[in-house]
């Protein structure tokens, strides 16, 4: 649409929408998305596409279907706009039923289909959504704002008691996502999942699990949009309400949670460090794994602690800290004096003092950094594994939409009487990769011999006629007809 048009639009209806919205202050993003509609696809991506089961192929969804999340994602957006501004219920619902605003026409739909009563229904439940989206966020007014939010989120963060390997694991996938919200500069980044595990040092799988049990139930992190090609899905952070008890869900034995906590209701430690350490593959599951991870923040923030004290500044259960501090000791990652604990002075580094004499064992190795403390642990090579099976995935899902978007299909030849009939495809123009001559010509599949009058296109699949070929269109049309109608009495 024209710029001039647009705004010719907006002023039309600027009267008329003032008197609805009443004393309500939209921004002109906002006004423009309820009169006008989504003009720029902003809310259609993934809509109208989704990743197969397999989770290699891209299908596309049926229209209704594609349509139906787009007019669902405008509806949110204008609620969340509305509740932002101080509006109510009765004024989003004008707003959406009014017949000239096309921001409404999701709405409009459902009410057209399923009856007045059912619309305002789904009103309702999207105006409870935007009122809590919007009251659990906070408007950030400039860079400071949002800096000091991360702090705040940062240091919730290090004082919340992470137990269980399960709590550790959803530590390390926030302190990940922590990561890029401070390098985007506030609590909303972008990010995939992939990207992430990377980060966090942990597979896909896992991050999906402590995502869906762990975090997103707590209100730590939200998904508010799905990431779709090469862009990837769009987070917030937020530090949840206060709670007394552990941020995770009810009590399971096999994970180490317990129904009476023995950590205290308040951890301590340096999360920073821990996203500087957890991506080694010296921190992997089989390796000193997330306990460790915790012992070494937990001293690096306060140095010569006792077992009792890590215990509760750690969140890391009694057994389990007394094995990891076996473990680091053989490492001469840390050192004991009397009762207390406390870092080797490189052990940051992955650089172990000399061992004392007391210890022994075959963990008893002094540490001459994170990549032959992954070695002997027989994890070397994980993130790199992980990097690289990610790399494939990103080809293969690439590939997928690429395909998609030129609605290129595979295709298909089968031999009747000695004599090979190409399936037509939905684009008849495509051909497959074994019929292309190494000079651009195109072999024919009868004679295995070139053709003079086809070449292949730059893209590799088009058939392209030479310029000597004079045929029209209704021509070409009627070989196609003809090359439908064999293979019709083939098959």
């Amino acid at each position: 649409m024209p710029h001039s048009t647009h705004h010719a639009l907006s002023r039309r209806h600027s009267t008329e929408f003032r008197g609805l919205v009443e004393y309500v202050r939209l921004p002109s993003a906002a006004t423009d998305l309820i009169l006008l509609g989504d003009l720029t696809g902003r809310y259609a991506t993934s809509s109208y596409s989704r990743l197969a089961p397999d989770r290699r192929t891209v299908v596309l969804r049926a229209d209704r279907q594609g349509a139906a999340e787009h007019g669902h994602r405008i509806t949110a957006a204008i609620a969340c706009h509305v509740a932002r501004a101080g509006g109510t219920l009765d004024q989003l619902t004008q707003l959406l039923l009014h017949p000239d605003h096309e921001g409404g026409r999701h709405t409009r739909n459902i009410a057209l289909r399923s009856g007045q009563m059912r619309a305002l229904d789904y009103i309702r439940r999207v105006w409870a959504n935007a009122s809590e989206t919007v009251n659990t966020t906070v408007t950030l007014g400039s860079r400071h704002d949002a800096y000091e939010v991360l702090a705040a989120l940062r240091d919730r963060i290090e004082t919340t008691p992470w137990r269980g390997e399960r709590g550790r694991t959803a530590l390390r996938v926030l302190r990940a996502h922590l990561n890029f919200a401070e390098t985007a500069g506030g609590p909303l980044h972008h990010a995939s999942e992939r990207q992430t595990a990377e980060e966090a040092g942990i597979s896909r799988t896992t991050l999906r699990a402590v995502y869906d049990t762990v975090l997103k139930p707590q209100g730590w992190l939200r998904r508010l949009q799905v990431g779709h090609g090469r862009e990837g899905s769009t987070w917030y952070l937020s530090a949840p309400p206060s709670r007394s008890r552990t941020t995770q869900l009810p009590p399971d034995p096999a994970l180490e949670d317990w129904p009476t906590s023995e950590t205290a209701t308040a951890a301590d430690i340096d999360s920073t460090v821990l996203g500087r350490l957890m991506g080694h593959d010296a921190f992997a599951h089989h390796g000193l794994g997330s306990a460790a991870l915790m012992l070494i923040s937990a001293l690096h923030q306060r140095p010569y602690q006792t077992v009792a004290e890590l215990v509760g500044t750690s969140s890391v259960s009694r057994a389990t800290t007394y094995r990891t501090l076996r473990r680091l000791d053989g490492h001469g990652l840390v050192c004991r004096i009397g009762e207390t604990w406390a870092l080797a002075p490189r052990a940051l580094e992955g650089l172990g003092s000399s061992l004392p004499a007391r210890v022994t064992g075959l963990d008893a190795v002094p540490a001459q950094g994170w990549d032959k403390v992954a070695e002997h642990h027989g994890t070397a090579g994980v993130a790199a594994r992980r990097k690289a099976l990610h790399a494939v995935e990103r080809a293969a899902y690439q590939e997928a939409l690429d395909r998609l978007a030129e609605h290129r299909t595979k295709a298909v030849v089968i031999v009747r009487d000695d004599r090979q009939i190409l399936v037509p495809a939905p684009r008849p123009d495509e051909i497959p990769p074994t019929w292309h001559a190494p000079d651009g010509r195109v072999l024919d599949p009868a004679t295995g011999r070139p053709a003079s009058d086809w070449r292949v296109a730059t893209d590799g699949r088009l058939i392209l006629i030479i310029p000597a070929d004079q045929r029209s269109y209704d021509e070409l049309a009627a070989a196609h007809a003809e090359a439908l109608s064999e293979w019709n009495s083939a098959a």
